[in-house]
């Protein structure tokens, strides 16, 4: 646990632990597609997923790896004083391409001075053995976390947010990385339409028998210019209120397994591209009502790992 005040194991302790500083991420754009939208599977992509690829906003697509990188150390360095850096393959999937161009990608953002590791966002149904036994190779000589899109364990959410992929799918490819010794950081939503509370919380459960090593929670929210505004549009979505999802959130890492890491506890689009719910903007406020909530219980963490009260 934090040696501060957290009640939770959170990533940014963890990356002070192994390298002794203050180590943030950039998010980089390579260009990537996603068999969601260039035709493979579909061309809508993902009900919930903008133009540019969930939660890659901001980033400087015309500039090169090397020059987003560049680019995000000198915004990282005044914000956050940061020294150390990892790169972070954040938009559409990151793995979907061939090798060759995955090793050209992947290696030019490691030659960057000052870049210590890396962070490759992909989907389940995107990682064939060739490219895990590569990312197994690289995690060998460098810092590198496999974040995997699961979203939900539920087949009936997976198929109504348009995902083209099943739970079976993220079973297989989470246990054939972590048989390669390939960090998994699993990617869950909650608030996706017609989950009950306890549907999503059994996520938790599912995340401890699976065996991965971080997970990162997103509310949904709804995007400009997506499949989900207009179902929200039409009155079809109800958004998690901020109370409500600050609980839902400790009840989730109560239930989680304590030395999994916790890289992200929620997140938003962006203030020219949400819709809602608005209240996401005040990330800071969010996080310290999780905080207050686990304080006020007097619970952390895996206090309910187990089934243990």
């Amino acid at each position: 646990m934090s040696q501060h005040t957290k009640r939770y194991n959170a990533f940014s302790d963890e990356l002070k632990r192994v390298f002794g500083c203050r180590v943030q991420r950039i998010s980089v754009d390579a260009g990537f597609s996603c068999p969601n939208r260039d035709g493979t599977l579909d061309t809508r992509g993902c009900i919930f997923c903008g133009g540019h690829g969930s939660g890659s906003y901001g980033i400087l697509r015309e500039l090169s790896i090397a020059g987003q990188i560049e680019d995000g150390k000198e915004v990282m360095r005044r914000k956050y004083k940061a020294s150390q850096f990892m790169a972070y393959f954040q938009a559409y999937s990151n793995t979907y391409a061939a090798l060759d161009d995955l090793r050209r990608l992947y290696g030019e953002a490691l030659a960057v001075p000052d870049v210590v590791g890396l962070i490759i966002a992909t989907r389940p149904d995107c990682l064939s053995d060739e490219v895990l036994g590569y990312l197994a190779e690289l995690s060998s000589h460098t810092y590198l976390w496999l974040e995997l899109g699961l979203q939900s364990m539920h087949d009936s959410s997976l198929t109504l947010i348009n995902r083209h992929h099943n739970h079976s799918c993220s079973i297989d490819t989470i246990q054939r990385a972590r048989s390669r010794g390939v960090r998994v950081c699993a990617h869950v939503i909650l608030g996706l339409p017609g989950e009950t509370r306890e549907e999503m919380l059994a996520m938790a459960s599912e995340l401890n028998r699976l065996g991965v090593d971080g997970v990162k929670l997103h509310l949904l929210h709804v995007m400009k210019g997506t499949e989900l505004a207009e179902m929200y549009g039409r009155g079809e979505v109800r958004m998690l209120e901020r109370d409500e999802y600050a609980g839902l959130v400790c009840d989730f890492l109560q239930l989680l397994n304590p030395r999994i890491l916790i890289h992200r506890l929620t997140g938003d689009g962006g203030h020219d591209n949400l819709i809602a719910p608005l209240w996401s903007l005040k990330k800071f406020e969010i996080l310290n009502l999780i905080d207050g909530e686990l304080e006020r219980r007097g619970t952390r963490q895996g206090s309910r790992f187990g089934g243990e009260d």
